[in-house]
């Protein structure tokens, strides 16, 4: 595997890729790789030639009072897991490297961006849709792999390259969990263990909807209160739980199709987000 800093260096290497006709794919980072990490690694390596790893924790999408300073690094362990997974290369630039002096030029998305961890992290998916656009550009994959724990992101990721006609494939792989159920995090890090146990209630408020689908219930309110309760018992209150349509994230009164069930909540200083795809019809709901 091999590690690159610079834009340039990585075009160089890429456009040698390209002109032998091999694919390219991305994952992009942060780092604190865990299982969620090589499963995206591992599905671009079975789809592409060669695999792209970028790890850069991008200032831009951290508001002032959230954790950049102690977001989880450790880039030499990542690259050793990296390098385990099959990735070809690590493209690890400063943050100078992305954001020069005189960088000014953002990617702001309309709807998609503003419920949900919009309304939690104001100006959060302006700092997303910029890096990601701007990978995009650097490293030109074929295809690009995103994982459903952010599905609010995915589906920013994919307006960004729909409206900015970028050539790009994006694969939105399933969510990784521990055998808890608990969604795999970089920010599970930061958990204790007596955290760690309570953590799960995020995972049994998504099971609660799910059943509470499976035996009927087609009212929204009443779904997002079952699942509510079933977080209570850990004492995890969440930041949000919301029953929304799964292409535009608008809420929904009734249960009608695909739905996103989505929420977020603090456990410690970990801030913790999960979602679920439910899909049921009224037509097979309670009478």
């Amino acid at each position: 595997m091999r590690t690159i800093r610079t834009i340039r260096e990585l075009r160089e290497h890429l456009r040698a890729q390209r002109a032998a006709g091999r694919t390219i794919g991305l994952v992009p980072t942060m780092g604190a790789f865990h299982a969620g990490h090589v499963s995206l690694m591992e599905q671009a390596r079975a789809a592409t030639d060669v695999v792209v790893v970028s790890l850069f924790v991008n200032p831009t999408q951290f508001a002032p009072t959230e954790d950049l300073s102690g977001y989880p690094r450790d880039e030499a362990r990542d690259a050793e897991t990296a390098e385990r997974a099959g990735v070809d290369v690590l493209f690890a630039p400063t943050a100078q490297e992305i954001y020069p002096d005189g960088f000014q030029t953002t990617v702001a998305v309309g709807a998609l961006a503003q419920p949900l961890e919009g309304a939690q992290r104001p100006g959060h998916f302006d700092g997303v849709a910029t890096v990601v656009a701007k990978l995009l550009n650097i490293v030109q994959p074929d295809v690009a792999f995103f994982g459903q724990k952010d599905a609010q992101q995915a589906l920013i990721v994919r307006r960004v390259v729909r409206d900015l006609d970028i050539p790009v494939a994006i694969e939105v792989c399933p969510t990784v969990r521990e055998p808890d159920g608990l969604a795999m995090s970089s920010r599970n890090a930061y958990l204790a263990p007596a955290e760690r146990e309570r953590a799960v209630a995020l995972r049994r408020a998504l099971d609660a909807a799910e059943q509470a689908v499976a035996a009927g219930e087609r009212d929204a309110t009443a779904v997002a209160a079952t699942a509510r309760d079933a977080m209570t018992p850990f004492g995890v209150e969440p930041e949000y739980l919301a029953l929304v349509a799964a292409d535009t994230l608008a809420p929904v009164d009734q249960i009608d199709g695909e739905i996103l069930v989505a929420l977020a909540a603090r456990v410690g200083r970990a801030r913790l987000i999960d979602n679920t795809l439910i899909t049921a019809n009224q037509t097979n709901g309670r009478p």
